[in-house]
């Protein structure tokens, strides 16, 4: 039993296969996914995915944030951006930590939205300086 994964990003279609299971960055926290899993969408974290085949990880992708849609067979992941955990450079990292650790300092502190989607970045930056050191 296999659950169909599909990882696509803005520009294309990164991934399409079945696996045995899928770890995600959830927004609540890392999540297996596994077929006939119980239908949900999902707000994704940076973070690293984890494809697991035969009880082993086999593949490894960042990705900066987005939205999974999972139901019983499939497991589609939207991501606002994905690179093999292989190819992620920690100074690119680094510089997006520097900058959205500079628009911390910039927010307006009365705006809610603007403090989340800042701290959203500064999240998504030190996991992707995570995974470069991975």
């Amino acid at each position: 039993m296999a659950l169909q994964l599909e990882i696509v990003s803005p520009e294309k279609l990164l991934l399409s296969k079945a696996v045995e299971m899928v770890v995600i960055p959830a927004a609540e926290g890392e999540m297996g996914v596994m077929q006939s899993h119980a239908p949900m969408l999902l707000l994704l974290r940076g973070g690293v995915i984890g494809i697991v085949e035969n009880g082993q990880v086999t593949e490894r992708l960042f990705v900066a944030g987005g939205f999974a849609e999972i139901t019983p067979e499939r497991c589609t992941v939207m991501a606002d951006e994905a690179i093999p955990v292989g190819e992620v450079s920690r100074i690119v990292g680094e510089q997006r930590l520097n900058e959205a650790t500079a628009a911390l300092e910039a927010v307006d502190k009365m705006d809610v939205d603007a403090i989340n989607a800042v701290m959203d970045r500064i999240q998504s930056a030190r996991a992707m300086v995570d995974a470069a050191g991975v």
